[in-house]
């Protein structure tokens, strides 16, 4: 979290990241140089490849799910988990439920992984 912390003496960080969430959530316009990218993203074409997904059970933006609702996005195998004690940062207030994800995909993609 110290290296996070890094971008709080950026004077322009409480209105970037304000912006960032208000994008996301629809309330603020893009950039128009990544105008392009946007129309592209919002295709939305089906993931390929084996995944697996995490939502953080204490995600105070983004409630968890037992992952129904992004479901359609992937074509191959996926794997779900909430993981408790977690916000939308993961990889760093999980660390280990996250390094146990990414060895849980590499047993899906594997020849003799299940799935």
């Amino acid at each position: 979290m110290d290296r996070a912390a890094v971008a709080f003496a950026n004077p322009d960080d409480v209105v970037v990241v304000l912006h960032c969430y208000r994008h996301r959530l629809g309330y603020a316009p893009s950039s128009p140089p990544y105008d392009q990218i946007e129309k592209q993203l919002a295709a939305q074409p089906a993931i390929k490849v084996p995944a697996v997904t995490l939502d953080g059970l204490a995600d105070g933006n983004f409630p968890a799910t037992d992952g129904s609702p992004s479901a359609r996005h992937f074509s191959e195998p996926r794997v779900h988990h909430q993981v408790p004690n977690a916000g939308h940062n993961l990889p760093q207030e999980e660390p280990s439920a996250f390094a146990s994800a990414v060895l849980e995909l590499a047993h899906l993609r594997s020849p003799s992984g299940g799935m």
